[in-house]
């Protein structure tokens, strides 16, 4: 009988996506920048793939690893590159957006405690629509050149 349950599971499975709009929303190659100690704040990076026939709105995301998380984007103003925050990152049907350093990404403040390179940290991202999707991603060592104040005076090596 078993078999005829996973058979039917598998029908379910298949059927689903075309049911369910949200299952065809995917999060591929996230993860998020390891800290130094006492940092308080981090970033989240990933490609949002909208294979669904409806434009996508990520509109929220939260995480346990963060007291607050937002949605920011890297904008010139007056000359200047500004990192702002957004109300939503919104995904074309049949698209795929690519949040990375320098670019859209996910804010996360107010951290927990660390993120250490080889752990992962739960994030969940909200869509307008009422879906959530949720995603344990990796934290890994991220060097993109921009300087953080907090990086001033270490640069004593033994």
């Amino acid at each position: 009988m078993t078999s005829f349950k996973s058979f039917i599971a598998a029908i379910a499975f298949m059927v689903a996506p075309l049911v369910h709009a949200h299952g065809e929303f995917f999060i591929h190659d996230a993860y998020a920048r390891a800290t130094a100690p006492g940092a308080p704040n981090s970033a989240a990076f990933m490609v949002l793939d909208n294979q669904s026939k409806v434009l996508k709105r990520v509109v929220s995301a939260s995480t346990p690893a963060a007291k607050r998380v937002e949605l920011h984007e890297h904008a010139m103003v007056d000359g200047m590159m500004e990192m702002r925050q957004i109300a939503q990152i919104l995904v074309p049907e049949g698209e795929q957006v690519t949040l990375k350093p320098g670019g859209l990404h996910v804010m996360l403040f107010d951290l927990t405690q660390p993120l250490k390179v080889g752990e992962h940290i739960s994030l969940t991202l909200n869509t307008a629509d009422g879906h959530s999707l949720t995603k344990q991603i990796p934290v890994k060592s991220v060097m993109d050149g921009m300087q953080h104040h907090s990086d001033e005076g270490n640069h004593h090596h033994e």
